[in-house]
């Protein structure tokens, strides 16, 4: 597997450099990271000017390398994140890319490169988080249009978003004698989050932000032109999003947390801890680890290249390291900072609260554990 980057995309770097160095200093302040709705015109902001720039298309029309080119080279240089934009860029987006028509395509692929609409997901409810497939938020077919009533919780950035994805039970669970199977009868829907009947309930954070909520849908009417694949084929389209989610929407944090290593380690120099020569192991490891991941992601990415773009199951064996190397990463944070770490002013500290999170979001590392038994090493279900 050929790991190296090729003339054309070397250069391709090298401009991408050129340009952030240039622009980056006439950025205006960012907003208070707590204030969302300040946060999404930031964010878009940023993202109208990568769209003007001319690199606002890498995460669709360019190869799964220049991807990561894009992504490594915005991350050190301390560019924006995307932030509000997180959704409808790095996981609808990419699925409206790979499985929506030459209409869909058309209708929400640009809003979202040029950051005039940001986007939420809706797919985890009360009683199907972890287990995806037992929703049931109902939509039933009434003309040209589903009718949608049930309710969604965990719903990223559904406070400031304009379309939710939306997954949607449309046919009963199906399958062959006294097993049925939940992963039938599930619809992919794009809703329009100003359409009547949604109510959104933000959800506050340990840190105290508001990226998540709950929403409730009372009858909402979602056209059917805004389905994303067939009816009732919603599972396997889920799984395109998933893919994407887990496999590659994470790999600008592992240059941020290959970066904070430094930073951690000239922090402990300067304040003693670096005289503890547990947590200079400790550092080392994190180094070693984080190192082994960005490997991971370039085996995978060059595996979606292989394949078509859309990343296999080695998403999963990413995530799941990912989620746990991230959390020692900020537990080491608070050996170095001491008191310190409890100042919620520093964003290392909010960026702790964060991972926190992340054994749970894009599926818990239970489900990945699963995944790989069952996908990449061929172990039999459990029943």
């Amino acid at each position: 597997m050929d790991l190296s980057c090729t003339e054309e995309e070397e250069a391709y770097r090298a401009r991408l450099r050129e340009w952030l160095a240039a622009t980056l200093p006439g950025l205006p302040e960012r907003p208070d990271p707590l204030d969302w709705p300040a946060r999404r015109a930031y964010d878009c902001g940023w993202q109208r000017r990568l769209y003007d720039a001319g690199y606002a298309d890498t995460h669709w029309d360019a190869s799964p390398t220049q991807r990561l080119i894009f992504l490594e080279e915005t991350e050190l240089a301390g560019a924006p994140y995307v932030g509000a934009n997180f959704v409808g860029l790095l996981h609808a987006g990419p699925t409206i890319a790979a499985e929506g028509t030459a209409a869909q395509r058309e209708r929400w692929l640009p809003p979202i490169l040029r950051g005039d609409e940001v986007w939420c997901q809706g797919f985890s409810e009360p009683d199907a988080g972890s287990d995806l497939a037992s929703l049931r938020t109902k939509a039933v077919r009434d003309g040209d249009a589903y009718v949608v009533t049930g309710q969604k919780i965990w719903t990223s950035h559904a406070e400031v978003a304009d379309w939710c994805e939306l997954l949607v039970r449309t046919g009963p669970e199906t399958g062959q004698g006294a097993a049925p199977s939940k992963h039938k009868g599930i619809t992919w829907l794009a809703m329009p989050m100003d359409a009547p009947g949604i109510t959104v309930r933000p959800l506050r954070t340990l840190a105290g932000s508001t990226e998540f909520a709950e929403v409730f849908l009372d009858e909402v009417r979602v056209p059917v032109g805004n389905r994303v694949g067939e009816e009732n084929d919603g599972w396997r389209v889920t799984m395109v999003t998933l893919s994407f989610e887990r496999g590659t929407a994470f790999v600008g944090e592992v240059v941020a947390c290959r970066r904070l290593l430094g930073e951690l380690a000239r922090t402990a120099r300067k304040n003693g801890t670096w005289d503890d020569p547990v947590l200079r192991r400790r550092l080392g490891r994190l180094s070693a680890e984080f190192q082994a991941l960005w490997r991971i992601v370039q085996a995978n990415v060059s595996e979606a290249q292989a394949t078509g773009g859309v990343p296999g199951a080695g998403g999963s064996v990413f995530k799941l390291h990912y989620s746990h190397a991230r959390q020692e990463l900020y537990d080491a944070a608070a050996a170095v900072l001491g008191p310190d770490a409890l100042d919620l002013g520093r964003d290392w500290t909010l960026d702790r609260l964060s991972s926190l999170s992340y054994t749970i979001a894009a599926g818990t590392s239970q489900i990945q554990r699963n995944i790989v038994a069952e996908r990449i090493l061929g172990l039999p279900k459990g029943r």
